[in-house]
């Protein structure tokens, strides 16, 4: 009788169940563009571009200078320059609320680093918008930064490149953000009549006030692949003119094909494709100079009075 109550006895497992996990992300994700199953730490050593499909995701902008600038190279530039709320201005929360937030989330204070560093031994001025800052939204510090680091470029003789990552100008701040069109622009006119080269990277998305001022103005703009770029989004125009776009519309692909930027470039490249521009535009524009100085000068005529 033993035996047999033995038999149909129930011992506890001798494996260990979890029956709770202790952290629910495992570190699988799923492409948003192929919809393959990529992991995360596959996903950061690959400059955060999928594995499988080449999706570029979003790329933090400490990690973005890190990609562009020679290791140890780069020193910001401005960072003391912080924003305020001088419209008071309230939506569904405070401005300062919003922007306290925002200092939290992405421990940065405003929407942009600028700095300069060296690209491939090359000195440049630097300037990465950074999406999690309230959507890389162009406020007055966002504009001003960039307008002091394009006046540092000048009087340093240095070229400009410029990444750019916005949703637009910052509506909080009204028409001060879209001032900041106009002053870059006009910064940036300076920096073409002193002959030195600017390049404007387009990231996904680029949208808004800062792509119809300082990031079309490039003397070369280049794109990454499948970037959005444009004035106002897709949803906003096809319930303006209440037509659908075309398949593609305002990504980089399409407006390659249109003329508007000059050429799209993968990330693992983009370094080099930097260096090898600013190396072309920089020497041309000391062979420039050199021409200028070699040039004889031509003897000034002198007004006689009959």
């Amino acid at each position: 009788m033993v035996k047999i109550l033995r038999l149909f006895s129930r011992d506890k497992p001798k494996i260990k169940v979890q029956s709770s996990k202790k952290d629910s992300f495992s570190g699988w994700l799923k492409c948003t563009h192929c919809n393959e199953l990529i992991h995360a730490n596959e996903l950061e050593q690959n400059s955060n571009c999928c594995p499988k499909c080449d999706y570029h995701y979003r790329l933090p902008a400490d990690d973005r200078i890190k990609q562009i600038a020679d290791e140890g190279s780069f020193h910001e530039l401005f960072f003391d320059i912080q924003s305020t709320d001088p419209l008071q201005f309230v939506d569904t929360e405070p401005y300062a609320q919003r922007l306290k937030e925002a200092k939290e989330k992405s421990a940065r204070s405003d929407a942009i680093i600028v700095g300069t560093c060296l690209l491939a031994s090359q000195p440049i001025a630097l300037g990465v918008m950074d999406f999690n800052f309230m959507g890389g939204s162009m406020g007055s510090v966002v504009g001003e930064r960039l307008t002091l680091l394009i006046e540092h470029a000048i009087t340093h003789r240095l070229p400009v490149v410029i990444v750019s990552s916005s949703g637009g100008a910052r509506m909080q701040e009204s028409i001060l953000s879209l001032m900041q069109m106009a002053k870059t622009s006009a910064a940036l006119a300076k920096l073409d009549a002193a002959r030195l080269p600017y390049v404007s990277v387009l990231t996904n998305p680029t949208t808004g006030g800062v792509t119809a001022s300082f990031a079309s103005l490039g003397d070369v703009i280049i794109a990454e692949p499948g970037a959005l770029i444009c004035f106002a989004g897709p949803r906003v125009i096809e319930q303006t003119i209440k037509q659908k776009l075309p398949p593609g519309a305002q990504k980089s692909e399409f407006l390659l094909k249109h003329g508007m930027i000059d050429c799209i470039v993968k990330r693992h490249e983009l370094k080099g494709k930097l260096t090898e521009v600013v190396a072309f535009l920089s020497g041309n524009e000391r062979e420039v100079d050199e021409e200028l100085e070699d040039e004889p000068k031509k003897p000034s005529k002198k007004l006689t009075h009959s």
